[in-house]
Formats: C-alpha cells, sequence, structure tokens
C-alpha cells in the first residue's frame, strides 16, 4: 500500500509539472517578448536592398551589375526586389528607363603600385668603400 501511495504521488507531481511546463510555453508563444524579435536595422537593410534590386531593373541594368554597384547591400535581397520588379514591369508593360551612369566610371581600378628597387647583391655591398 506503500508503493501505491508513492507512486500515486510521484505520478501526480509529474502531471503538475507537465502541465506547469505546457502552459507556460503556451502562455510565451501567444505574446511579443521584446528583443526576441528580428533586428529593426537587419530588416531595414533588407527592405533597402530589395528597392535597389528594383530600381536596377527599372534602369534597365543586369543583376550582376546591381551586386558590382552595391557590393555592401544583401545579394538576396537584391535579387528578390529585382525579380519583382521585373514581374511588376512586365505585368503592366512598362518600359525601363536607361542609366544614365556607366559602371567603369563608378568602379575605379587600383593605380598599379611602382616597382620596389632591388636590393644589391652583397658582393657589390663589399667592394664599396664608406666615406
Amino acid at each position: 500500500m506503500a508503493d501505491m501511495t508513492f507512486m500515486h504521488i510521484l505520478n501526480a507531481r509529474f502531471a503538475r509539472g507537465l502541465l506547469v511546463s505546457v502552459s507556460a510555453v503556451l502562455a510565451l508563444a501567444a505574446c511579443d517578448i521584446p528583443g526576441l524579435g528580428p533586428d529593426p536595422k537587419e530588416l531595414q537593410r533588407i527592405e533597402e536592398a530589395k528597392a535597389i534590386g528594383g530600381a536596377c531593373r527599372h534602369a534597365l541594368k543586369g543583376v550582376e551589375d546591381c551586386y558590382l554597384l552595391n557590393d555592401k547591400a544583401v545579394k538576396s535581397a537584391i535579387f528578390e526586389g529585382w525579380k519583382d520588379m521585373d514581374a511588376y514591369m512586365r505585368e503592366n508593360k512598362i518600359e525601363g528607363q536607361k542609366t544614365t551612369v556607366i559602371i567603369e566610371e563608378v568602379i575605379k581600378p587600383e593605380p598599379p603600385k611602382a616597382p620596389e628597387p632591388e636590393p644589391e647583391p652583397e658582393s657589390e655591398k663589399k667592394g664599396r668603400r664608406k666615406r
């Protein structure tokens, strides 16, 4: 009889603990806890990249050119914005506007480095006199 009471108490504690755990999870799942959502700055970066992609499509630029001109933007978001604008322009029969900026002017190649002077061989250094 003592064993039945102990098992009964153990099952009651387990059931109560399970009930408390499940109710806590359900209560927290229904509310917005500050700080647990996505970062607002990251969301803004993604939205800006989508806008850049749409603007590139409207300017008749390829998505690769858009990546080159905006290397700090999120590439997947640029592509998503470009694709959405492409669908919108085809659906509404909108012609893009050719851009006047030339990519070569925007991306400037680095100037060539001057060659470094070669060090003198050891045999020539020994033959010289110091004055």
